[in-house]
């Protein structure tokens, strides 16, 4: 998913002929804190709330003032992830657009970044997450995709994130079912440690019983 398709049809942009009270209104009205300004198709620089407060001349025009405009934008084909990282870097509620000629093409909210983050991750979909916590060098994608292709499901998606061990790491897992209980127990049986799982109430339940069931099989022995 690249910036393109992530730019809002809402979010307007600054003129240079707007006043800082037509700024703020905007930024209220879509619960923002920065603003492009842009002439034509031109990218000035980002402007935010507090920038016009600093100005305390609401009702003048935004290019009579003398700007010290931070410039920060991405480019249409680059990736949700660069943009992320932009975005988180420098503590931004909206990030530019710009094509390869450097011209304007919109921003890109927060909201819309969320949007676009939940489509990637399958966070829409309904389906079991599992979350593994293994040994970084015990990391094995094609054997996790593996077990769980093994009990015919499928990994929707999959991220890596650091644990608080240094030598370990998390390992997010979205299915496209709600039933995990099958690919649990096979984890189980390849030594995984599953460190969380988030299924339906009624799968959960099945689960612990079966657990339960398991248990006083094992102490019958």
């Amino acid at each position: 998913m690249n910036a393109k398709n992530l730019i809002s049809d809402v979010v307007p942009a600054l003129k240079t002929s707007d006043t800082g009270g037509h700024a703020l209104n905007w930024m209220e009205i879509f619960r923002i804190s920065h603003l492009p300004i842009v002439n034509n198709k031109e990218f000035l620089g980002l402007i935010s709330d507090t920038d016009i407060y600093d100005l305390n001349m609401p009702d003048e025009p935004i290019g009579n003032h003398k700007l010290s405009l931070f410039s920060p934008f991405v480019t249409e084909e680059q990736h949700i992830y660069e943009v992320i990282e932009l975005v988180a870097q420098h503590k931004l509620t909206v990030i530019p657009v710009l094509n390869n000629k450097k011209e304007y093409l919109g921003l890109i909210t927060l909201h819309d970044l969320l949007q676009g983050f939940a489509k990637l991750t399958a966070v829409d979909k309904h389906g079991a997450i599992i979350i593994l916590e293994l040994n970084v060098n015990d990391y094995s994608l094609s054997e996790i995709s593996q077990i769980v292709e093994s009990e015919n499901c499928k990994i929707l998606s999959l991220y890596v994130s650091d644990s608080e061990n240094s030598m370990k790491i998390n390992v997010t897992i979205k299915l496209n079912t709600n039933d995990a209980s099958r690919i649990l127990q096979s984890f189980y049986r390849y030594n995984y440690i599953v460190q969380a799982s988030y299924m339906e109430d009624n799968d959960l339940n099945n689960l612990y019983q079966n657990r339960f069931d398991e248990f006083m099989r094992f102490l019958n022995i």
